[in-house]
């Protein structure tokens, strides 16, 4: 079964970081990647830019707005995302309790349900 771990941090600790807190951050994020590529968990996964690079689109009433920046204002911002496979909710939760993001943002474990057209 497939599961989406959003990852959520906040985003305004990466600016406050030392160069070489980062260049640790982002190889311990790789590392974790090599390792659920190697154990065939990895489906995908991506990195998303911040959230100041947001547009909300809206239809109501048939007219369509654009309003830039997030959706909400929260202490934690969506960071990324892993698909994994994993043969329950409980291996998929140990996975997530694995990822760098667990020791300081939350990671959402969320069961996908596949479209079926």
């Amino acid at each position: 079964m497939q599961y989406l771990m959003l990852i959520y941090v906040e985003e305004s600790r990466w600016g406050t970081m030392s160069e070489a807190e980062r260049a640790r951050g982002s190889a311990e994020y790789m590392a974790y990647t090599s390792a659920i590529q190697d154990t065939k968990h990895w489906v995908g996964g991506n990195r998303l830019a911040p959230t100041t690079s947001t547009t909300v689109v809206r239809v109501r009433d048939g007219k369509t707005t654009k309003t830039h920046g997030p959706y909400a204002e929260t202490r934690e911002q969506l960071g990324g995302y892993y698909l994994i496979e994993a043969k329950d909710l409980d291996e998929a939760c140990a996975i997530a309790a694995r990822c760098p993001g667990a020791r300081h943002g939350t990671i959402e474990v969320r069961p996908v349900s596949p479209l079926t057209v």
